[in-house]
């Protein structure tokens, strides 16, 4: 049984990196139907790897019934690990995903602002990102004395450009993570619903920051892109 198991895991994997896009795909917006409402995403064209990767996993129904696995009020909420499609209640969770990963496509134009898709990864020196493994940032204001502080201690003294740092103290994010992670999207419709689910109530034990009740990707769907 093992040995199925792990055979129908492989074909799976298989099948996600062998979806063919089309070039109208790259044009489209992906829709992520969640039990809380539903989230709108609009991939960059300047992180192409990272876009071309999600939307095979999208064209594929990778992300169907996954889980946001860990959520931080103030911070992001995060999904991707296909173990918690079938999660039991106070299991931990974050470890999962395809054998492969994506290189950095860090951009100086590219921060964290609120409403940000990025990738997550692990902790490796070529900062690689996870090949599913995604979070939406809701992040909080800074003042220009938090911003200077985020800039000597979490990003070795690089400075923020000053659009960066006026987003920040306005409208807010998550500047401690720049040209850490890969960002390579953003919310187009839907920002309360991330609102939404960064609010509700988090374990503390083991399955530290798990949502309490399940919050759930129902579908993902590639969907045209409506003007703004």
């Amino acid at each position: 049984m093992f040995a199925a198991c792990t055979l129908l895991l492989a074909a799976s994997c298989f099948a996600q990196q062998d979806v063919k896009l089309k070039k109208k795909d790259r044009k489209r917006d992906v829709e992520l139907v969640t039990t809380e409402g539903t989230i709108v995403l609009r991939l960059y064209d300047s992180t192409p790897l990272h876009r071309d990767n999600f939307l095979r996993l999208v064209k594929s129904h990778y992300y169907d019934s996954i889980l946001f696995h860990r959520v931080i009020q103030n911070f992001m909420i995060q999904a991707g690990d296909p173990n918690s499609k079938r999660a039991v209640a106070h299991q931990p969770l974050g470890n999962g995903g395809p054998d492969y990963t994506i290189p950095a496509e860090f951009r100086t134009t590219l921060f964290h602002k609120k409403g940000v898709l990025a990738a997550a990864r692990d902790n490796n020196p070529e900062k690689r990102s996870s090949a599913s493994q995604f979070y939406i940032v809701q992040g909080k204001t800074f003042t220009d004395k938090e911003l200077d502080s985020v800039e000597v201690v979490r990003l070795g003294g690089r400075k923020l450009l000053p659009e960066q740092r006026e987003y920040y103290k306005t409208i807010g994010g998550t500047p401690q993570l720049d040209q850490n992670y890969t960002v390579f999207g953003q919310v187009v419709k839907g920002l309360d619903v991330v609102d939404k689910i960064a609010a509700v109530p988090t374990s503390k034990e083991q399955d530290r920051d798990r949502p309490l009740q399940d919050v759930r990707i129902i579908k993902a769907k590639l969907v045209k892109r409506k003007k703004n």
